[in-house]
């Protein structure tokens, strides 16, 4: 049961994080990108999966801004 409950807790940090990085990082991470709303909403589950990753990106991306 700990499994369910820490991979569900792994998926609510990654959903968190993923629509954070959504709406505000992929900017910041990709200079000069733009992102439609459609490539926003296909960015979610793939930020949420890999959210470890990206939040390291993220947060270089904005220590070197």
């Amino acid at each position: 049961m700990m499994i369910v409950y820490g991979f569900a807790v792994y998926a609510l940090i990654g959903f968190v994080i993923a629509v954070a990085f959504a709406t505000f990082g992929i900017s910041r991470v990709v200079p000069g990108a733009t992102a439609t709303i459609g490539a926003r909403i296909l960015f979610l589950p793939g930020a949420t999966a890999l959210w470890p990753y990206v939040l390291v990106r993220w947060l270089k991306a904005r220590g070197a801004a």
